[in-house]
């Protein structure tokens, strides 16, 4: 299925992970993605993949890093990658520090040094290691493509057996959890591993459209950012557009 891209809320900005070491967390994606780092400082730091996806890393010292694939310690989001030689590229992230969690025959789950997986997918042709998506866990897939299309503009371009897909440059995915536990954002002991940063020109208005979409207001807001969380209990940020 393919729905007409109608105006968003926000624009797609950042993909943020916590973690406990910045920067070894920036060697690691940045060398993953041929990307590179555009902002450090010292609690958090920007990459950009070599295919324009922002990578942005929040400092979380005190992280409980996600117990893959149960529901006591959830990942909440990860990272899905394109690799023309998904071998290749699982030894390779091995050798700067992941750990493989489940291999078959068409794509390989690791945890990334901070304990975030992420799934090395074959795709033949693609040039390199390229990012394909961030993918939500979620109790209804299809109740969570809706609000995040809704929000930042995109089609729903995929929604069956449980898998749902936005589409656009930097598609987000959402697949369906059996006895799905969300994060308590910023309770420790349920952590939100990693949020969306989107942009907006007028913080008022966004947030009055973002509510009635179903969001939730969520405390520690600032003058350019305010924070919350989706139908899935899922903490975003919208973030005042400043170019």
């Amino acid at each position: 299925m393919t729905e007409t891209r109608r105006p968003g809320i926000a624009r797609m900005g950042s993909v943020v992970l916590d973690v406990p070491d910045l920067s070894a967390s920036a060697r690691f994606w940045t060398a993953m993605t041929s990307g590179k780092v555009v902002r450090e400082d010292d609690d958090w730091v920007s990459t950009r993949t070599s295919d324009g996806w922002a990578l942005d890393f929040q400092f979380a010292p005190d992280l409980v890093p996600p117990n893959w694939p149960g529901q006591d310690r959830p990942q909440q989001v990860h990272l899905d990658l394109r690799t023309p030689d998904v071998a290749a590229a699982t030894q390779a992230a091995v050798a700067r520090g992941a750990t493989v969690l489940r291999e078959s025959a068409e794509w390989t789950t690791l945890a990334d040094p901070a304990g975030h997986p992420f799934d090395l997918c074959v795709a033949e042709d693609n040039p390199g290691t390229t990012v394909m998506g961030l993918t939500f866990d979620v109790p209804d897939s299809h109740a969570a493509a809706r609000f995040w299309s809704a929000l930042i503009g995109e089609p729903v371009v995929y929604d069956q057996d449980g898998m749902a897909m936005t589409g656009g440059d930097r598609p987000l995915l959402f697949q369906q959890v059996e006895n799905y536990t969300p994060p308590a954002w910023p309770d420790p002991a349920r952590p939100q591993q990693g949020h969306l940063d989107v942009f907006v020109d007028d913080l008022d208005a966004a947030e009055e459209a973002t509510l009635a979409l179903g969001a939730t207001r969520l405390p520690d807001n600032g003058e350019t950012f305010r924070v919350f969380a989706d139908p899935a209990g899922h903490p975003f940020c919208l973030c005042l557009n400043e170019e």
